[in-house]
């Protein structure tokens, strides 16, 4: 039995982690040419170029064979989390009208770049479901479906795209729109 993955981790700091690991980083394929991998590493054995001390497989080959990566992402709105108690309450419900504030939404991770595009959206984004699919409904497989209501987006927002473009799978946008909670509710305790 194979076993596919995309296992990402959000951290504050990924160099601390880094530090306390023993991963092999990942490789990609690019230009015909195998180089490091942004952020994906390794936690098991798979076979290593020596003078890169990375994987000597591309990260989509190394998945094919049953090879598990992880990517440990650096996130900067963490780093403004005091505790663990902090953070649950960060995950609240926000005031979901102060998304729609420009100065607020421009420092949002994910969304600051579609302040114009939230607008265009006929119901509001006030839940984590409906901001889910609008992080995947910014995407380019998906931006057909910018300014059509919630009901008609959620048809289809999910399917992966026939023709391969780029697209959000729905847990990514899940925790991505739990991150953008996080950030409009310590955005709003600065405030």
């Amino acid at each position: 039995m194979k076993f596919n993955s995309d296992i990402d981790i959000d951290l504050a700091d990924r160099q601390q982690l880094m530090n306390m690991l023993d991963v092999i980083p990942a490789s990609q394929l690019r230009d015909g040419k195998l180089i490091k991998h942004n952020t994906g590493v390794y936690p098991t054995q798979i076979p290593v170029d020596p003078f890169s001390g990375c994987a000597s497989l591309d990260y989509q080959i190394a998945e094919q064979r049953g090879y598990i990566k992880l990517d440990l992402l650096n996130v900067h709105v963490y780093r403004q989390v005091r505790s663990e108690e902090h953070l649950i309450e960060l995950m609240r419900d926000p005031d979901w009208a102060r998304l729609y504030d420009p100065e607020i939404c421009q420092q949002l991770v994910h969304i600051n770049n579609h302040y114009e595009t939230l607008l265009k959206m006929p119901e509001p984004v006030d839940s984590i479901p409906r901001l889910a699919m609008f992080l995947a409904v910014i995407r380019p497989a998906k931006r057909h479906l910018i300014g059509r209501p919630w009901s008609e987006v959620a048809k289809t927002i999910w399917d992966k795209p026939m023709d391969g473009g780029y697209y959000f799978k729905r847990s990514h946008s899940v925790s991505y729109a739990q991150l953008v909670v996080v950030n409009l509710n310590l955005l709003c305790e600065q405030v």
